[in-house]
């Protein structure tokens, strides 16, 4: 879907302007998007495999949720809008811990010049996996895997091809804030 998304310099600040999700990804624009990566109280991360269909890292496993910001939108309600599309889970504003604003600036072999900023919040899944409900077009599949799983598949990422290795500080940053909520 080729949404309107706001536009922000690149330092992350509003510029006033909109524009065509596809016009931003073909000329670098630099723009927002919500982050929301679940965790169980007993250590336990859930991970989104993103859908053959995605035109970025099809298949790769990644955050729990993610999208872009659309334009008039805050960071939080597309957190929440996100969360609802994708995996079918409501959640509320106080349900999201913020860790922080990451850059991720890319440039991909398909001509996509992805200049984002992650927004990227912490939340408790309190729903068991199997009362959530995939988006076909986002998600291929969900699962649950421990800390300690999640290290050494990152350890491996540049061989095994199960997360974008280059976002391996960025996975380890968002570990750490929750190992700190789980311990």
């Amino acid at each position: 879907m080729d949404e309107f998304i706001d536009v922000v310099d690149k330092n992350g600040y509003p510029t006033g302007k909109s524009e065509l999700k596809s016009v931003i990804h073909q000329t670098g624009l630099y723009h927002h998007t919500a982050h929301v990566w679940f965790y169980t109280k007993n250590g336990f991360v859930l991970l989104s495999q993103r859908s053959a269909k995605k035109t970025i890292c099809p298949l790769m496993w990644d955050v729990s949720v993610a999208g872009h910001v659309d334009a008039g939108e805050s960071i939080k309600q597309a957190a929440i809008r996100e969360t609802k599309e994708e995996i079918g889970l409501n959640i509320i504003e106080t349900d999201l811990h913020k860790i922080g604003v990451f850059n991720c600036f890319q440039n991909y072999k398909n001509g996509i010049i992805d200049n984002e900023f992650h927004n990227t919040f912490i939340a408790e899944l309190k729903e068991p996996l199997a009362n959530l409900k995939r988006q076909e077009e986002e998600v291929k599949a969900l699962k649950l895997v421990n800390i300690a799983t999640f290290k050494n598949l990152l350890a491996q990422s540049k061989t095994n091809n199960h997360f974008v290795a280059t976002n391996s500080n960025y996975y380890l940053t968002v570990l750490q804030h929750i190992q700190n909520k789980t311990s």
